[in-house]
C-alpha cells in the first residue's frame, strides 16, 4: 500500500474551513490511483486564525483523511530535525513536499533553504532508504511581485533546489522537482496573494498529479473533482 505524506507550510496546513490542496490530491487519487494507498502524518489540524494556533479540525470535508506534516509558519529547516522520526513511525514511502517561501522570509537565504533542503532529503533516507519525493518550488507570491531583491531570491533558491533534486535522485530513492503550477495567479489563486483559493488548491494538486502520472505513471493527469 502507498503510504502518502504531505510536507508543507502553511499553504499545506491551509486554515479552519478551507479543503486544502492536500484534499483536492486525495480526491484525485481515489479517482486514479487504482490501488490501495493511505495518507499518513503526525498531525492532523488546521490553523485557526482566530487562535493563531493549529487547533482546528473544522475540515470542508469531515471524511478526508487529515494526517500531514505541515505547519503555519514551518519552513525546511523546521521540518529537517522531525522528517526522520516521522518517515519510521508512519512508514511513508512517497513524500509530496511544499516548502521555502516562509523560509526565504523570514529564516534564511536560498543557499541556507537549499542546504536545509538536501538534509531533509538524508534524514528522510536514513529512516526509508527507499523513500520517494516530490518538490514543488517556491510559486508566485505577493512579496515576490512586490519586492524585486526578494524575487531574485526565490529565483536563486528554485535554481538550488533544482540541482539538489538532480544531485540526489537515484533509483532506489527517487525524487522529482514538480513544475509550477500553469498560469498560477495570486490575483486569481490566492485569497491574499500567499495562500490558495479553490482554484489554487486545484493548481497545486495538479503540480503534483502531472509529475506523478508524468515521470511515474501514477494516477492520472489531474482532472479536478468539484
Amino acid at each position: 500500500m502507498l503510504r502518502l505524506l504531505f510536507v508543507g507550510d502553511s499553504m499545506t496546513i491551509g486554515s479552519a474551513g478551507e479543503h486544502t490542496w492536500r484534499y483536492r490530491m486525495w480526491q484525485h487519487l481515489r479517482s486514479s490511483y487504482g490501488a490501495p494507498f493511505k495518507i499518513v502524518g503526525p498531525r492532523t489540524a488546521l490553523y485557526d486564525k482566530a487562535a493563531d494556533a493549529p487547533v482546528s479540525y473544522e475540515y470542508a470535508d469531515p471524511d478526508f483523511p487529515q494526517e500531514h506534516l505541515a505547519g503555519w509558519g514551518e519552513g525546511w529547516q523546521h521540518m529537517v530535525p522531525l522528517i526522520g522520526e516521522t518517515v519510521r513511525a508512519t512508514r511513508a514511502d512517497l513524500l509530496l513536499i511544499s516548502l521555502g517561501l516562509i523560509d526565504l522570509g523570514f529564516y534564511t537565504d536560498a543557499e541556507k533553504t537549499a542546504a536545509n533542503a538536501r538534509a531533509f532529503i538524508a534524514e528522510a533516507r536514513a529512516a526509508n532508504p527507499n523513500v520517494a519525493a516530490v518538490l514543488l518550488p517556491v510559486i508566485p507570491n505577493t512579496r515576490a511581485q512586490d519586492d524585486p531583491d526578494f524575487a531574485l531570491e526565490v529565483a536563486r533558491f528554485n535554481e538550488l533546489l533544482a540541482k539538489a533534486v538532480a544531485d540526489l535522485d537515484t533509483d532506489r530513492s527517487p525524487l522529482l522537482l514538480a513544475s509550477p503550477p500553469a498560469a498560477y495567479a495570486i490575483h486569481h489563486d490566492t485569497y491574499d496573494g500567499t495562500h490558495p483559493n479553490a482554484n489554487g488548491e486545484h493548481k497545486l494538486a495538479a503540480a503534483f498529479a502531472d509529475a506523478l502520472y508524468q515521470a511515474w505513471d501514477l494516477g492520472a493527469p489531474y482532472e479536478p473533482v468539484r
